[in-house]
């Protein structure tokens, strides 16, 4: 199999179906457009666990998992996902799942050939990263693997979600679909870590710059919380597959159909001339910072997060039966499962 992830039709088969999950969808739980679980707890079990007066009685807490691999050897190439953004990725999902992030723990596995100040800097840099988010590191493991060519890294998020507030659900027919932000930010941002000297040869200088530093748009917790506060039940944070694995994981995963309008799909420029040098389709490339919400009423929902300063669009419906349609002015046609990602280019 190709890298990245494994192809949907074989994620059903060989992982779902094993742990008896059907059709790839489970409310709670691991499915295609899940990235959380919930595990229900009562008061007391947080007050015998030693949570303070303040969590007392929060009824679930969220896990997520991610994985990260240096596509190169430290000191030779750009990492494909920084430590940083790994932890950003699981602190989005939480997000997207209604829960506040609030721990992680860390597995690092590196080869032979790293040198200890490596680990001290990538564990800094999960230090730091924890700090802005507020999350605590509460523990993990660090090993050396002989059979490793790359330091791989595992994190489990922990995050902490009130009463009435877990949105693991379902998209409903009827509802607008909005996404925040702009599609293949932190795709672009990998791209330009990638080929820089060759975009500076066909860019300008600030052109180039901006886009190495979309990074910063990429956590998607203020935006998760105003939709919580809207009433938004159904959330995907779009990261690898671009904004089209987004969407069709959301749909596939609460069994509906989609109604989209390919040019209000939001898109920087500096993604189109980056995409257009290296040969990428910019909806195929991952989204990381666009959160995907589904709302009674899109357009109150957008106003909500412009208000603070969030882009938004509204780019389209969810409809009942399974057809997932993508419109370009006269021009329809069928959404396709989820292609490989165009950062494995």
């Amino acid at each position: 199999m190709k890298t990245g992830k494994i192809p949907e039709n074989v994620l059903k088969r060989a992982v779902l179906r094993q742990i008896g999950i059907r059709n790839g969808i489970n409310g709670s739980g691991a499915g295609i457009g899940n990235d959380c679980a919930i595990f229900p707890f009562s008061g007391t079990d947080w007050e015998q666990a030693g949570m303070s007066p303040a969590e007392a009685g929060v009824p679930a807490l969220c896990t997520q998992e991610a994985v990260l691999a240096w596509k190169e050897a430290p000191g030779i190439g750009d990492a494909f996902m920084t430590m940083a953004e790994l932890i950003q990725k699981c602190a989005n999902n939480l997000a997207a799942g209604g829960a506040c992030p609030a721990a992680v723990m860390i597995a690092l596995f590196v080869p032979e050939s790293a040198e200890e100040a490596d680990v001290r800097v990538w564990m800094a840099e999960a230090a730091q990263k924890c700090t802005e988010l507020y999350i605590k590191i509460i523990g993990g493991q660090t090993r050396t693997v002989s059979a490793a060519i790359c330091p791989m890294a595992v994190v489990t998020g922990y995050g902490i979600a009130s009463a009435g507030h877990c949105v693991i659900g379902r998209a409903e027919s009827g509802q607008d679909v909005v996404v925040s932000k702009w599609i293949g930010l932190q795709g672009t941002a990998v791209l330009v870590r990638r080929h820089k000297e060759r975009l500076l040869q066909r860019y300008p200088a600030y052109l180039v710059k901006e886009a190495e530093g979309f990074g910063r748009y990429l956590s998607v917790l203020p935006e998760a919380e105003i939709a919580l506060q809207h009433g938004v039940r159904a959330m995907h944070d779009a990261s690898e597959g671009g904004i089209f694995g987004a969407l069709w994981e959301l749909a596939e995963g609460s069994d509906v159909g989609l109604q989209i309008d390919m040019r209000k799909l939001p898109l920087r420029q500096e993604t189109v001339e980056v995409c257009e040098s290296c040969n990428v389709n910019p909806y195929e490339l991952m989204s990381g910072g666009c959160l995907v919400m589904t709302a009674e009423d899109g357009p109150s929902l957008k106003a909500a997060l412009e208000a603070a300063y969030i882009p938004a669009a509204v780019v389209g419906k969810v409809t009942a039966g399974k057809e997932r349609i993508l419109r370009n002015r006269d021009e329809i046609r069928y959404m396709n499962r989820p292609e490989r990602d165009g950062i494995y280019v």
